[in-house]
């Protein structure tokens, strides 16, 4: 029987076992009549405030229908904490869901305490409980705050939300205002969304993506503007899975920042990518009136995201001369200068990415003896380095935590995910980590790397280096690539590292490390 039938075999067996032994409850536990989802608030807080946050179930309308979904303080997304760099802020979150939950503040270099990680740095938040966290701003850019507990459920149906973090310095060029745009997709079947599983997570083999396009929770959201306007709009992937290919096709576009903070320099751009928790900072100059559309374009279609409708009405204040400007940002180059020295070091870490299929006797990819030739790959995955779309769709809605685990290989003990246990540091110290994604694996898909608590630089792709740097928490890995990181270790406690696709992670690859303070 040729490889490729097998693993078909498999997950078909897979399947007929999910149908009779797993029950698929819905979303939501029909209760209480929820209240409408609100529109996001803007909440800008100073150093020293509290600000209270629950979770809740809302009606929230897409499409012209009505669902019941999951909300922070009764929007999705949540509200926008706009806080200044270098401030301290208190939130007092509560749980007023029926699910266990916690809150993740991803990318913050916080102290670990409020890391929001169950079994690791708390308890998981029950219903009806509060938790405060203390969260500390080290870095200016674009943040956001989500479940680290079922993650594939409670995000998926709502559980996000942006922190924008206004920095220190004069470096960041004027604009007539600023946005936020936070990418989603969710899984329709029908009239319905798609149904999960609360015995275990499926959709393991590829995670769970949608077929529904969402911007700030909307399915048909709109912007308008003026003609000449420049607008700063700060970009969060909020999917499960979904990787964005994101243009705003006729007008010009400018990239400026990332994941925490602005490039060394800015870089003009017809598309931006983005994988799952990814953000970016782009800057928008619609030069002439008319209609505009933020697009999602892959391979084989393009999905229209949101419309942008642009008028001749005239302008208080024009940036055009700024927004032609490629701006150098000395602040970015000052932050990274001391490390440089550090770039063509020996690596300390080496990591690669596999995929046990756990019932057939072990693992089935370069490292367990079972190699897939270039048209078995092919059936996998197309041979693309991105996987667009769902394209096993009946395979993967039944895979599940039983059926495979996505590994984390620590190649210099071969240990695997949590079985990881010699990643230990200092406070200071900076760790040159090679990640690899092989494309001969069973499965080969893109995987977006998350490294808690630390920030990291990309020194490398494929071997080609980094020529615009970025402070980053979370690098996408496409299948056959290799990245060289280099993590600055700055912050003490028990972290983590892990796929952000959250069926990925819930299947086991995610791994522990440890910083000790000096």
């Amino acid at each position: 029987m040729k490889k490729t039938s097998l693993i078909i075999a498999f997950l078909t067996l897979s399947f007929l076992t999910a149908c009779q032994n797993t029950t698929q409850e819905g979303a939501v536990e029909e209760t209480s009549e929820a209240p409408l989802a609100s529109s996001t608030q803007i909440v800008e807080l100073n150093d020293g405030d509290t600000y209270d946050l629950e979770s809740s179930f809302v009606e929230k309308e897409l499409n012209g229908s009505l669902y019941k979904m999951l909300a922070y303080n009764g929007s999705i997304p949540g509200p926008t904490l706009k806080v200044k760099q270098g401030s301290t802020v208190t939130i007092n979150f509560t749980n007023n869901t029926e699910i266990e939950t916690t809150l993740h503040s991803h990318g913050v270099r916080l102290d670990n305490a409020f890391d929001g990680v169950p079994d690791v740095t708390q308890e998981a938040i029950q219903p009806g409980e509060t938790f405060t966290y203390s969260v500390r701003f080290d870095d200016s850019g674009v943040f956001w705050y989500h479940p680290h507990l079922r993650e594939d459920y409670a995000q998926d149906m709502g559980l996000y939300g942006n922190y924008i973090i206004v920095a220190d310095e004069e470096d960041w060029s004027p604009v007539n205002r600023e946005e936020t745009l936070m990418v989603d997709d969710i899984l329709m079947q029908g009239n319905e969304l798609a149904s999960y599983s609360f015995d275990e997570v499926t959709h393991t083999l590829m995670g769970r993506f949608g077929n529904t396009m969402l911007v700030n929770g909307s399915t048909d959201y709109g912007l308008t503007a003026k003609k000449g306007e420049v607008i700063r709009f700060y970009i969060t992937n909020a999917a499960n899975t979904r990787v964005f290919n994101l243009s705003i096709p006729g007008a010009q576009m400018k990239l400026v920042g990332a994941d925490n903070g602005l490039y060394e320099h800015d870089e003009w751009a017809d598309e931006v990518l983005l994988g799952p928790s990814e953000r970016a900072i782009v800057e928008v100059m619609f030069a002439e009136s008319g209609d505009f559309s933020l697009v999602h374009k892959t391979p084989d279609r393009t999905y229209t995201l949101a419309d942008f409708q642009v008028s001749d009405e005239e302008l208080s204040e024009s940036y055009a001369t700024d927004f032609n400007t490629l701006k150098t940002h000395q602040s970015t180059i000052a932050s990274i200068d001391p490390y440089r020295s550090s770039f063509e070091s020996y690596i300390d870490k080496f990591l690669s990415i596999d995929l046990d299929m756990k019932g057939m006797g072990g693992s089935h990819s370069m490292h367990g003896g079972m190699m897939m030739d270039d048209s078995e790959m092919g059936m996998m995955n197309d041979g693309e380095p991105i996987e667009w779309e769902d394209t096993m769709s009946m395979m993967n809605s039944t895979s599940n935590t039983d059926t495979l685990e996505w590994q984390l290989l620590d190649e210099d003990t071969e240990k695997t995910n949590m079985d990881i246990d010699d990643w230990n540091f200092k406070e200071g110290d900076l760790v040159k980590i090679q990640v690899a994604n092989p494309d001969d694996t069973t499965h080969p898909m893109q995987h977006p790397i998350h490294i808690h608590g630390q920030r990291f630089l990309i020194l490398s792709v494929d071997g080609v280096k980094s020529d615009n740097l970025v402070w980053k928490d979370t690098v996408l890995i496409p299948s056959g690539s290799t990245v060289e990181l280099l993590v600055e270790m700055s912050n003490p406690g028990e972290w983590m590292l892990h796929c952000h696709i959250p069926e990925h992670l819930e299947s086991g690859m995610m791994m522990p490390f440890k910083v000790s303070s000096l």
